[in-house]
């Protein structure tokens, strides 16, 4: 969870940066900006492995930040005096850095959910887990994993073409 904080606090240096070059691409740092202030209203206590409602809302949020995240990236590609600043060369590298460290945490988790929610049904725990009321934990899940796992392409040749 504590790599999902770093990644928001990333997100206003780096929506500065852009917007000093950007200033026209308003709808899409707003974007980013709303999804940022999403991911920051839920609390990412242990607690929120408990109620599966509120992990599947955590993640939708997560997922529209990451989306926006993509969006603000592909904008910059269309600046070059942007790509050249070594400021937002050095943001987008701490971010590259926290969502490959997003991922990797993710996947312990998941297999440390995976883990307990196996050992709750295995013979004898699951005597145990009766009588202590243990009950199954909510795992993260993700719509399209493989897009995710991806760790996001800096590329600092040619510009994007712009958008018609």
């Amino acid at each position: 969870m504590n790599q999902y904080q770093r990644r928001a606090d990333l997100i206003p240096n780096l929506v500065n940066t852009v917007k000093g070059f950007a200033a026209q691409e308003e709808k899409i740092l707003l974007g980013v900006t709303e999804a940022r202030s999403r991911v920051g209203s839920i609390q990412a206590t242990p607690g929120l492995v408990n109620d599966p409602q509120a992990m599947q809302k955590f993640q939708a949020a997560q997922g529209e930040l990451s989306s926006a995240l993509q969006r603000l990236l592909v904008v910059a590609e269309n600046y070059p005096q942007l790509k050249s600043d070594q400021n937002f060369r050095d943001l987008q590298t701490q971010l590259e850095g926290t969502e490959n460290r997003v991922t990797v945490a993710r996947n312990r988790f998941i297999k440390a959910v995976q883990t307990y929610n196996t050992t709750l049904r295995t013979f004898p725990n699951n005597l145990t887990a009766m009588m202590f009321s243990y009950a199954p934990k909510a795992s993260f899940t993700v719509e399209n994993e493989a897009a995710i796992a991806k760790p996001p392409t800096v590329d600092f040749g040619q510009p994007a073409e712009p958008a018609k």
